[in-house]
């Protein structure tokens, strides 16, 4: 197989994402094209800043916006790198065959590659942020929607895997909102921690360009300017950018964990919708599996596999060096991708999930009133009996429910010890349902707001 170069590569349009797992908005911030666009309006500002400050002819300055339609040709530019070994000085030159070699003599004045890079990957970062962050609002509306559908929809909740006490499916809904909602304010910080832009030149001095190009840029891009950069811009800001990617992935995967559980055949609490024609499995034609959830965990592995690598970008040689390029090539284009298409799936599967309220309530009676056992406990307790002796009490009672599926009540009514301390009455009345959700109102209201 031959060495992979620019020369033999100038046929890939697009960043190397699996087309399955890709939206073609956000595949579009990463082509080369908007690359190159974003590169050319760097560079076009550049001039009319310097030109302002009287560095450079106005007329060449207004020259190099004689591009601002030009569909810069990928192949050429890889076909001139192939030479030259540098991907700026390929577009430059490219982009003087547009302008022309005269008009085009300023561009670039004062400024070193990882200006025109390290800024054109912060605009990117930007505005795959800005998707993201819309991606998060369209999943929170569904998890909403879907919570105050069923937040009086009484399930078990479970520790461990096994019943604990009861709860409902809109609490569960909230929670995973309220996770989701935090997450939108993390996606929105990170945007604004990683819009900034730098033009300051060889080492981050400003030697050779003035300060106010730098303003003028960021200003006409929508970034600030970096406070201080070196010769590139500081990766912290890149790192705690991913990881608010690798977060969000986090929750994602504990929602998607959550319903891969309850579609389990024996809970079968809730389940992805399972569309007209959809096969599950080519040698078992009754199957219907969790898969779209399953998608979204080893998604979740990816995305998160991004974080780090962005954290080891971090350190560099001294005021630059470039071993974080190769891997925010890949790393940029990859987690936000990914992150994209899952936020979109998850959108979807929580907007048509099928819930199932009666197999909440059989699989909460499958040991009978098993499920209220702190509330016997509690209430011994209030009767004057130790914890310990409560405790004893209840649990041989709730061992017995365990192994022979007998009625909790029933048993603890023909317990001598349990009925000395508490009538018929009280224990009856331990086995409200509605005392477990009297205060979900209060829940939804810290949750949503009133």
């Amino acid at each position: 197989m031959p060495r992979m170069t620019p020369a033999n590569c100038v046929k890939r349009k697009a960043p190397p994402m699996i087309p399955r797992y890709s939206r073609p908005d956000m595949v579009a911030i990463w082509s080369p094209e908007t690359k190159f666009r974003i590169w050319f309006e760097i560079e076009a500002h550049a001039c009319d800043a310097m030109a302002d400050l009287g560095v450079i002819p106005r007329e060449n300055a207004e020259a190099v916006w004689k591009a601002r339609d030009v569909e810069f040709d990928v192949a050429r530019i890889d076909e001139i790198e192939a030479v030259t070994k540098h991907d700026v000085i390929a577009f430059l030159t490219h982009l003087a065959e547009h302008v022309g070699a005269e008009e085009a003599r300023f561009v670039h004045q004062g400024m070193t590659s990882s200006d025109v890079l390290d800024t054109c990957f912060n605009v990117q970062l930007t505005r795959a942020a800005d998707i993201l962050i819309k991606d998060l609002e369209d999943l929170l509306e569904a998890l909403k929607r879907r919570a105050l559908e069923h937040k009086d929809t009484v399930r078990i909740g479970r520790s461990h895997g096994i019943h604990a006490e009861p709860t409902t499916m809109g609490l569960t809904f909230a929670r995973f909102y309220a996770e989701m909602d935090r997450n939108l304010s993390r996606m929105r910080d990170a945007r604004a921690e990683i819009a900034t832009g730098a033009i300051s030149g060889a080492v981050g001095t400003f030697a050779n360009i003035d300060p106010r190009v730098e303003e003028h840029v960021c200003d006409k891009l929508g970034l600030v300017p970096e406070p201080i950069s070196t010769q590139v811009i500081p990766r912290d800001r890149h790192a705690a950018f991913f990881a608010t990617l690798g977060v969000v992935a986090s929750s994602i995967e504990n929602i998607a964990v959550e319903i891969r559980h309850m579609q389990r055949t024996e809970v079968l609490e809730g389940a992805e919708f399972f569309s007209m024609g959809q096969k599950g499995s080519s040698a078992m034609p009754h199957k219907k599996n969790p898969v779209l959830t399953e998608n979204l965990t080893g998604l979740a592995r990816m995305v998160r596999s991004a974080v780090i690598p962005a954290m080891e970008n971090v350190a560099l040689w001294h005021e630059r060096d470039i071993s974080h390029s190769s891997v925010e090539r890949m790393i940029g284009p990859d987690a936000t991708i990914t992150l994209d298409f899952a936020l979109a799936r998850l959108t979807s599967v929580v907007d048509k999930m099928l819930i199932f309220p009666e197999n909440m309530l059989e699989n909460m009676n499958k040991f009978p009133g098993l499920v209220m056992s702190q509330r016997v406990l509690l209430a011994l307790t209030q009767a004057g009996v130790s914890r310990e002796d409560a405790y004893t009490y209840v649990q041989r009672n709730a061992l017995k429910v365990w192994e022979h599926r007998t009625d909790f009540k029933a048993e603890l009514l023909a317990d001598p010890d349990v009925t000395a301390a508490l009538s018929p009455a009280e224990i009856e009345e331990k086995f409200d349902l509605g005392y477990h959700t009297k205060h979900v109102d209060t829940i939804f209201a810290r949750v949503f707001g009133d």
